[in-house]
């Protein structure tokens, strides 16, 4: 593979985690292609111009470029009036990849698509038909696995044809790719799809950033009490990711005695992050606990590796999770993950070897997970242990190897024919 088109259609690999729809697409897509750049492939990652005055094209490395393509107005769009603007995302993306204007700085051609979320597999549904180049998708989010999880959140989020749109993508790709067993059974059995054009290819983990360190080092670099169990919860503020559920659960132990706090690091995403956001502080007040609880805004990815190693234990009370970063990136910092067993997130946490996984979303249950690892040392240098371990079987560069022998076997095939 030479040169790959990645698209991102609804959010920038340039964009702070944590903040809008920024999560752990943000960084997938940007440390993917990071990787993929490193084994000397070319990577343009296409995404909306979303503010004015972006620079067409940032440079981010060598043999990584990310393009701010203009469609629709150039602000923050809500997630219901994205599909209005596939079309004309499509077709600036068309331009880029043909015209003299941007063809006269490439050395090779385009060999593939990769299209990030459902958004994007629209666009590179076209594109494909149009250049004649596979298509390999990764959804991160199905809308049919939300459904099942949060009916609320689908149908507060795009309600008319996205599980149509999925199928109608996922008949299109080459290769789907899932991040592991689970979401492949998923995209299998709900849609279905062909699970010959399955592959998993599990993200990564940057070990330079994501590694076991001091934890009262890490709690004075963060200005924490130095003393006392501490919990935290990493993610964007929205319904499924749960936060609620951590917040009960410090409640929990207060009412036991216990001297725990929390941290919270995240801010609201989707169409009811803000509600969700507000209902949170409210709760801690309702449960007397707005003094043990700590929130804190997105923060920079590298940086969140200091919060990871401050926590005695890392809660993932997701309602929904194709594969779990945050607790991928915990357990490479040595902190002990309690998570619901949703998604991903049983692929990555084994029961009583790097952490627990809890069956049902309550409060009492995380609870009696977190205390036991606080209160059992040798369990809790145990799991440590093994969590990094574990972890260090994840890389970026691992991921690129596989995703570049997938474009390898595309390229010397004959695409998928769609309708």
């Amino acid at each position: 593979m030479r040169r790959l088109a990645v698209l991102s259609l609804h959010t920038s690999p340039l964009a702070q985690p944590g903040t809008g729809d920024g999560g752990g697409m943000n960084v997938y897509v940007r440390e993917l292609a990071t990787a993929l750049a490193r084994t000397g492939a070319t990577c343009e990652v296409f995404t909306r111009a979303w503010s004015e005055g972006l620079p067409e094209v940032v440079e981010v490395e060598p043999g990584l470029r990310v393009h701010h393509v203009p469609a629709g107005p150039p602000v923050v769009l809500e997630r219901r009036d994205l599909p209005g603007v596939v079309p004309e995302f499509t077709e600036g993306v068309l331009e880029r990849m043909t015209s003299p204007k941007w063809l006269d700085a490439l050395d090779d051609p385009y060999e593939a698509i990769h299209a990030n979320y459902w958004l994007s597999g629209q666009a590179g549904h076209t594109i494909k038909h149009q250049l004649d180049l596979p298509l390999v998708c990764t959804f991160h989010t199905l809308d049919r696995v939300k459904a099942e999880a949060g009916p609320e959140e689908v149908e507060a989020d795009m309600p008319h044809r996205r599980a149509e749109a999925e199928s109608e993508i996922i008949r299109c790709s080459d290769t789907v790719l899932a991040s592991c067993t689970v979401e492949a059974d998923q995209i299998a059995e709900l849609y279905p799809a062909d699970p010959a054009r399955v592959a998993v290819v599990p993200p990564g983990v940057d070990h330079a950033y994501f590694g076991p360190g001091h934890r009262p080092q890490a709690r004075r670099a963060l200005g924490l009490p130095p003393d006392g169990p501490l919990l935290l919860f990493v993610g964007r503020i929205q319904p499924l990711k749960g936060a609620d559920v951590a917040v009960r659960a410090l409640a929990v132990l207060h009412r036991a005695g216990l001297p725990y706090r929390l941290v919270v690091v995240g801010g609201p995403s989707g169409p009811r992050g803000d509600a969700t956001y507000r209902q949170l502080v409210e709760l801690t007040t309702e449960v007397g606990l707005a003094d043990r609880v700590t929130f804190v805004a997105p923060q920079p990815h590298e940086l969140l590796s200091t919060y990871y190693r401050a926590a005695d234990v890392c809660l993932v009370p997701s309602r929904s999770e194709s594969f779990g970063l945050v607790a991928l990136e915990a357990a490479a910092c040595g902190t002990p993950v309690v998570a619901a067993a949703v998604g991903g997130l049983t692929t990555l946490v084994e029961p009583g070897r790097t952490g627990f996984l809890v069956e049902e979303h309550e409060p009492e249950a995380f609870a009696a997970c977190a205390r036991r690892v606080v209160e059992e040392p040798l369990l809790a240098e145990r799991l440590a242990t093994a969590s990094v371990l574990r972890a260090r079987r994840y890389t970026w560069r691992s991921a690129a190897a596989m995703l570049r022998s997938i474009h390898d076997e595309l390229r010397s095939g004959r695409l998928v024919e769609c309708s």
